[in-house]
């Protein structure tokens, strides 16, 4: 083998190694990028499943939201034309107690209140307070009247009451005073009226 032939060997030898070695090179690069690839492609899929999943969690937030301000807003709205109802009936009573407070079937309706009234204080001297209108046909004599009856002393107060109609029966020095007007009575019974519009229109009792 000549000089020359020996060098060719040799490079021929050295130029496989290289080769060998920059595949090996490039194989191993191709397996890292398939590897980062795939490990890019899996970081995705969580971030996107993630993602998802938070978007799900604040939509079905969103709706329990708004389905508890919906049901609010039911309530006050149901709450509100309950109230409302309450008001109407109440104003309608009043409008035929005024017209009922004109007839001559309430002066009757009157004394009997009075009557009973004073039973209940039981106390000697009493005086009654009417109101304007009233004390225009209610004299002193009729309470003497009733006085006899009812072993007491009714006196007529010099004071008016600003209310529909009835009257107040207290003791002369006012420790004991019984309203028995329509106004008072009316007051009283709006909470039970309350209760009826309710069964009748919506099946409850509140």
């Amino acid at each position: 083998m000549t000089v020359k032939d020996g060098v060719s060997a040799i490079a021929s030898e050295v130029l496989g190694d290289i080769q060998k070695e920059a595949e090996a090179l490039l194989l191993t690069a191709e397996n890292e990028a398939k590897e980062t690839l795939k490990a890019a492609k899996e970081q995705a899929n969580q971030n996107y499943r993630a993602k998802i999943s938070e978007a799900k969690a604040k939509a079905d937030g969103e709706k329990r939201k708004i389905a508890s301000v919906a049901a609010v807003e039911i309530r006050n709205r149901l709450l509100q034309t309950k109230e409302e109802l309450v008001d109407e009936a109440f104003e309608k009573a009043l409008g035929k107690l005024e017209a009922f407070v004109k007839t001559s079937e309430y002066h009757t309706y009157l004394l009997e209140l009075i009557k009973d009234a004073s039973s209940r204080i039981g106390q000697r001297q009493l005086v009654v307070q009417v109101n304007a209108r009233d004390k225009e046909w209610l004299t002193q004599d009729m309470l003497e009247s009733l006085s006899k009856k009812l072993k007491c002393e009714l006196t007529l107060a010099d004071k008016k009451g600003g209310y529909i109609g009835g009257c107040i029966v207290q003791t002369a020095d006012n420790k004991i005073i019984y309203d028995v007007t329509i106004d008072n009575r009316m007051q009283e019974l709006k909470p039970v009226l309350r209760v009826e519009i309710a069964k009748i229109l919506f099946g409850e009792a509140t």
